[in-house]
């Protein structure tokens, strides 16, 4: 059993602390902004100037999981990250280009993709275990696995995220991938993964499946419910994100009481999932009773599946 006992996203929903979100939550049209907390209410001021847009949000996401279960220490921080702090990456390769002889470090340093765990380790000073997964569109997958294994090894309390970020390049580069239909944007997801149930407890995490070889996701998806003895019609909500247009996945979504897609919600970054797993287990818990299936085909070849149930 895996409870996650915080949960919360920053996106171009109002899904930052706010339980019940999931009830008022409207397909994007492409004109939306990211909904930003008051950062200075989870980091000091003094800090806040001098990290960059992604910290700022993975920073204060993991404090406010952190204080929502302050009666459990964190004993790990994990996180995935399909392309890292791009910001950062881009005035390092600015720097690179204009400067001659020794650059200075400072971009290097905020632009490698472990530097958000770094971050949120630092602010809450924390020395445990801190690692990052970056295996595109499954790193949020990888680090939820992780953060299982961690709790398997005796760990109580591990604090798991998700976080990329947007910039202007990648839009002037979707169209030669074939990707124009795709709203991209930023997203950043943290959570607090436990082995023990407590009055915060949001919903359960039954089941986690990655497959990497994945060439038919539909025979994948039903020999995975399959196996944990669900049937589609046993599913309540199935959350997928692919990144195909809607008229081309409908295979993957087949059975079941409804459907939504991640990315018209979210918007398309490759830990879009996570968003995905806050907005089931938001719904389980207003509901208090069924299971959901979270789907993530954002790569053709890759699969991850998160089954979650009602606490």
């Amino acid at each position: 059993m895996y409870f996650i006992n915080a949960i919360t996203s920053i996106s171009n929903q109002e899904s930052f602390g706010n339980q019940g979100f999931s009830k008022s939550v409207l397909p994007l049209t492409g004109e939306e902004n990211l909904q930003l907390p008051d950062f200075k209410a989870y980091i000091e001021p003094a800090l806040i100037r001098r990290m960059s847009k992604i910290l700022r949000m993975s920073v204060a996401a993991g404090e406010y999981c952190r204080r929502k279960n302050e009666s459990q220490e964190i004993e790990a921080i994990i996180v995935g990250t399909g392309l890292g702090c791009l910001v950062d990456t881009l005035k390092f390769l600015e720097r690179f280009i204009e400067i001659e002889g020794l650059l200075p470090p400072t971009s290097f340093i905020q632009s490698t993709h472990n530097t958000i765990a770094g971050q949120v380790s630092l602010s809450m000073k924390n020395n445990g275990y801190n690692t990052t997964y970056t295996q595109n569109t499954i790193s949020f997958e990888l680090a939820l696995q992780d953060a299982m294994m961690c709790l398997n090894d005796g760990m109580e309390s591990v604090l798991v995220g998700a976080a990329d970020e947007n910039i202007p390049f990648l839009n002037e580069v979707k169209d030669q991938f074939g990707l124009s239909h795709l709203n991209l944007t930023s997203g950043v997801t943290f959570l607090i993964l436990s082995k023990q149930k407590n009055e915060n407890t949001i919903a359960e995490i039954e089941a986690l499946d990655i497959n990497y070889q994945s060439d038919n996701a539909l025979s994948s998806i039903n020999t995975f419910i399959k196996n944990k003895g669900v049937n589609k019609e046993d599913l309540s909500h199935v959350f997928y994100s692919t990144p195909f247009q809607d008229s081309e996945k409908s295979s993957l979504i087949e059975g079941g009481n409804g459907a939504t897609s991640i990315s018209s919600v979210a918007g398309f970054y490759p830990t879009n999932s996570a968003f995905g797993l806050h907005l089931a287990a938001d719904k389980l818990n207003e509901s208090k009773s069924g299971k959901m299936l979270v789907c993530n085909n954002l790569s053709a070849s890759h699969l991850g599946l998160i089954l979650l149930k009602s606490v």
